[in-house]
């Protein structure tokens, strides 16, 4: 072709050198016009007609191909093709074209690989089994491989030498490719043991206060994993470290059906003390208490009669207690509010008293595991609870308050004027 356009320029009158370069440049600029229009075919008609098949039959795999540029990137194939038809016109460089032309299509191969294999992991997340079993760590280590050995094709190729020289010498790089991926090792062999004993997943809530993460898995990648904490920040825990380091997990909670509220009010002990008659007879007017001080006051009787015990003596025989009453009151509300799991422990129980006086500690579980709503149940529960201690005759204990210190010494100075 080039000989061609000489011959022709010559004919025209122009010299053999001077038609000798121009013979190039136009053959230049007609590979460069022919690469442009293929280029625009294939993007501006092909890849459209490819689109608007896909989008109109809408085929999911199809959107997610499009949307991670798979078909746009094998668009930049085809000037590549007709630049190295036309290599051949230039014998001088020809071997160089080739081997450009042959690491471009290789650096394109390796992209739309990369492409591929994103596509495959968002067609992958689209199931169900994807949260248990993420494969995005295997793929970024497909990834890695797909890097290097598109890097050694592309310097074999320019250096003309085979790809099997450079993998031999590869070996002897090992310890140093070791060091450079270490992370990416690390985090290959974590994500296996994560998955294997499906440790965590994605939408898991997790708590890891060295990395200060405390909220729901987002990602789970080669080396990180992200956790979107429940003040909507992105905390990043290498992957390795969910293996090395302690971690909790509150899937168990959800798939459970139940909350746990352990928390304890603590009664003043100087307001502990038996039940009067009078007492037990308010007491039973209580709906969750009734039945209990009947059935209850029955069996002492009966236990005191039994013994001969002499009940004039308050510290003889056996007596109900407002803080044992309170409890059984505590323990009946619980059994009767709807938002308690009926299927789950219900406990109140009485710790050791301390500084703070006597705790009693209720141990329930929700049937309502979402975050808000149990802190909502919670809280009413306590509210209740807190409300109705003085009708037992109790009081909760707290730390003096400056309030507290005035009233006192506001008593006192009147106690004193008043003398």
């Amino acid at each position: 072709m080039t000989e061609y356009t000489t011959n022709l320029l010559i004919e025209y009158g122009i010299s053999q050198n001077i038609a000798g370069y121009l013979s190039n440049i136009i053959v230049v600029f007609l590979v460069v016009f022919l690469s442009i229009l293929g280029n625009f075919i294939a993007k501006k008609i092909v890849l459209r007609v490819i689109t608007n098949y896909i989008r109109n039959n809408q085929f999911k795999w199809g959107n997610i191909m499009l949307e991670r540029k798979v078909f746009q990137r094998m668009s930049h194939i085809v000037p590549a093709l007709i630049i190295n038809s036309f290599a051949s016109v230039f014998p001088g460089y020809q071997i160089w074209i080739e081997r450009a032309v042959a690491s471009y299509v290789i650096i394109i191969g390796v992209l739309i690989i990369d492409a591929f294999l994103n596509a495959l992991d968002d067609i992958y997340r689209q199931y169900e089994v994807s949260k248990i079993r993420p494969i995005k760590s295997y793929l970024q280590v497909l990834k890695i491989f797909v890097y290097i050995i598109g890097g050694i094709l592309v310097i074999a190729n320019m250096i003309g030498e085979s790809p099997f020289i450079l993998l031999g010498g590869i070996g002897a790089l090992t310890a140093v490719l070791m060091l450079v991926f270490q992370n990416s090792i690390l985090g290959l062999v974590a994500g296996i043991q994560l998955t294997a004993n499906d440790m965590v997943r994605i939408g898991d809530w997790i708590e890891m206060p060295k990395y200060g993460a405390d909220g729901d898995v987002v990602d789970i990648s080669l080396n990180v994993v992200k956790v979107e904490n429940f003040d909507k920040t992105i905390t990043t825990i290498p992957t390795h470290a969910l293996i090395s380091d302690s971690f909790k997990n509150w899937r168990g909670m959800r798939n459970s059906g139940g909350r746990r509220i352990k928390r304890a009010i603590y009664v003043d002990t100087n307001t502990v003390s038996f039940c009067t008659a009078e007492m037990l007879e308010r007491f039973k007017k209580i709906h969750y208490l009734s039945e209990y001080i009947t059935e209850k006051e029955k069996e002492i009787e009966e236990y005191n009669y039994r013994n001969n015990i002499d009940t004039t003596q308050v510290v003889n025989g056996r007596r109900l207690t407002n803080a044992g009453v309170f409890r059984v009151y505590i323990q009946n509300y619980l059994k009767g509010h709807s938002k308690i799991h009926k299927d789950m422990i219900q406990m109140v129980r009485q710790m050791a008293p301390g500084e703070h006086g006597l705790p009693l500690e209720i141990y329930v579980f929700t049937n309502d595991t979402n975050w808000a709503n149990y802190e909502n149940i919670q809280a009413d529960i306590f509210d209740h609870i807190f409300a109705v201690v003085p009708e037992f005759g109790l009081r909760v204990f707290q730390e003096p308050t400056g309030y507290d210190m005035r009233s006192g010494l506001d008593v006192s100075l009147r106690s004193n004027s008043g003398e």
